[in-house]
């Protein structure tokens, strides 16, 4: 699977094979017993959890303690706190993902400053540098992502339909590119489309957002949510008016799954890869800590998720079997 999209600084993606680790590497690594912490934008959603997991199960192999994560809830100001106590511990590396580009960037800065190895996760501060303020960034393709959203919802418009796309309302490096990625797909591809934006500073208030679109568009025929979890609310509104406008989103989490798999209102999802990522993540971390140089953007593909491939997909992202909500919607359960 190619990608399409560039780093935050117009930097080629490196495959995720590109770091790997040897024998003799993880062997050296549980030698020096070393320390990493993780400070996440949030640890509530399903892919969020399935990173942790993958950068935890990792870590442990090398015999790196995961010392601390930190649940930071969206809120640059209990980010840079974070970042700032976790500056005055004992600590070898700090994974990081940032929740907003420009406000966390110098807490971010302080960490390098400190000789504390900063490992980014999709989004870099405005201003920091790879090989300088921080490692490496590791992200899926979020502009494949976009692009992967609009082809799918596409299917499903009419000739001179509008479409809406309920973006975050955030400085973020990863929905920033989905968000253009969709807007540029749908103007090259189909410029019948006409396309209307709205979005939300928290993700309790999608559901409000998609409200006052639909109340200021009735007319829409389709919808695109920059993530899983906001478009949870935005089915929630759309229920609650009773409307069946088909919708397309990011991440393969369990309750768009299952809108998927019984025939919506989602009607394809593309899905990151998180616990590869997660992986991917801890053994680039491992890799800076044994002196060695990483690539600046590591980038996963995405993959798209229709209701005939939803179970498969499942299986494939999550590494379990899918809930039997989904197999009841895909009718395989006697």
């Amino acid at each position: 699977m190619t990608i399409v999209g560039l780093g935050p600084h117009g930097e080629p993606a490196a495959a995720p094979e590109r770091v790997t680790l040897l024998p003799q590497d993880i062997a050296a690594a549980r030698a020096r017993h070393l320390r990493v912490a993780v400070v996440m934008h949030t640890v509530q959603s399903d892919w969020a959890k399935h990173l942790i997991q993958g950068i935890v199960a990792v870590l442990g192999d090398c015999g790196a303690i995961v010392m601390e994560t930190v649940d930071c809830d969206f809120s640059p100001d209990l980010q840079i706190a974070a970042l700032d106590r976790l500056r005055g511990e004992r600590l070898d590396a700090i994974i990081s993902l940032p929740v907003d580009n420009a406000v966390v960037a110098e807490a971010h800065k302080r960490v390098s400053a400190a000789g504390i190895k900063l490992v980014l996760v999709d989004n870099a501060p405005t201003g920091l540098l790879p090989g300088k303020d921080y490692v490496s960034l590791i992200s899926a393709d979020n502009f494949g992502l976009g692009k992967m959203a609009a082809e799918l919802l596409a299917r499903q418009l009419p000739e001179n339909a509008k479409a809406g796309l309920i973006g975050f309302d955030a400085d973020f490096f990863a929905t920033n590119e989905r968000e253009l990625a969709f807007a540029r797909w749908m103007e090259i591809n189909r410029p019948d489309v006409g396309l209307t934006t709205t979005r939300f500073k928290a993700v309790a208030s999608a559901g409000e957002a998609t409200a006052h679109m639909l109340d200021a568009n009735p007319d829409l025929a389709g919808m695109f949510v920059v993530w899983d979890t906001p478009c949870v609310e935005v089915l929630s509104t759309l229920t609650t008016r009773d409307m069946a406008i088909p919708v397309t989103t990011v991440d393969l989490g369990q309750e768009v799954s299952i809108s998927l798999a019984a025939g919506g209102p989602v009607i394809g999802i593309s899905a990151q890869q998180p616990l590869l990522q997660g992986q991917a993540v801890a053994r680039t971390t491992i890799t800076t800590l044994l002196g060695r140089g990483c690539p600046e953007w590591v980038a996963l593909p995405g993959l798209a998720v229709t209701r005939e491939t939803v179970a498969e997909s499942y299986q494939t992202i999550w590494r379990t079997p899918a809930p039997r909500e989904i197999l009841r919607g895909l009718d395989l359960l006697t």
